[in-house]
């Protein structure tokens, strides 16, 4: 973002995800919510522990050479939660959390049910105790506001935003689940550029990425089409198993096992046997 280039992020919920992410150019690995609890086939409805996400993204962290942005929900609690959160985050080496301005518990936001905000001043209480809590000066805390997705118009948007950027986040997420890009388009054009602006274009999928730059964003997240692509791989795979009897048909188009001990880097730790 320093240079003024767009920050491409890839949703994972292990480590492989993340370095198979890593290896496709993405600059970093969104540790989603969604992804962590899917893979574990619960809702992504706050049923997980902070300790449970904590895991997951901390091992994504260690095996990649990138940064990765945890999907903090809405910091799991109150202020001390948030206080809570940054130190354990931090401290496991993630470059930067994200809250979101909903109650806890909270829901997906694609999710049919209760999208409620909390209170403009209490999220930013929330960011205040956040960037308070941090220890270095590098770590990052976005601010997602979910007005779009509780119905909300853009200048209720808008107005949220600036609280939040006031308040001290290092950066804003505007969330839409519309299908079109307009009212998340227009958001950028109004935004004055005090903070980095963060997209996830996962309902209005055909806007390139060039065309998301041209328009002011900074950031953009392709937050579960990973987990999505794995659902549909695995289905096909096991129903072509469980129809052929044998997985000749499959063996072209799967990774060989080889393929699977490199990203394991199985060579790197057989050679300290010899050390």
């Amino acid at each position: 973002m320093a240079k003024g280039e767009i920050v491409r992020v890839a949703g994972a919920h292990d480590a492989l995800g993340g370095i198979l992410a890593e290896q496709a150019g993405f600059d970093a690995v969104w540790s989603s919510s969604l992804e962590v609890s899917a893979a574990r086939c619960l809702p992504d409805a706050s049923v997980l522990t902070m300790t449970e996400y904590l895991e997951a993204a901390a091992n994504m962290q260690k095996a990649l050479g990138i940064p990765v942005i945890a999907d903090c929900d809405t910091g799991y609690g109150n202020n001390l939660n948030v206080v809570h959160m940054v130190h354990e985050y931090e401290a496991a080496g993630i470059t930067a959390v994200c809250m979101e301005d909903k109650l806890f518990p909270k829901l997906n936001s694609f999710a049919g049910g209760d999208q409620t905000l909390l209170s403009t001043e209490e999220f930013c209480g929330k960011i205040r105790a956040a960037k308070k809590a941090q220890r270095t000066d590098e770590f990052f805390v976005v601010a997602r506001t979910e007005a779009l997705i509780n119905g909300l118009s853009v200048d209720v948007a808008l107005e949220r935003a600036y609280a939040y950027a006031e308040a001290g986040a290092d950066a804003v997420l505007i969330h839409s689940k519309s299908k079109e890009k307009d009212e998340v388009e227009e958001f950028l054009n109004r935004w004055d550029g005090c903070r980095p602006v963060v997209i996830v274009p996962t309902t209005y999928p055909n806007w390139h990425i060039d065309d998301i730059a041209k328009a002011g964003a900074s950031v953009v997240i392709y937050a579960n089409q990973g987990l999505r692509a794995t659902v549909s791989s695995l289905r096909k795979t096991f129903e072509s198993i469980r129809r052929h009897g044998d997985t000749t048909a499959l063996e072209e188009s799967i990774a060989p096992v080889k393929e699977v001990f490199g990203l394991q880097k199985l060579k790197d730790w057989q050679a300290l046997e010899t050390v």
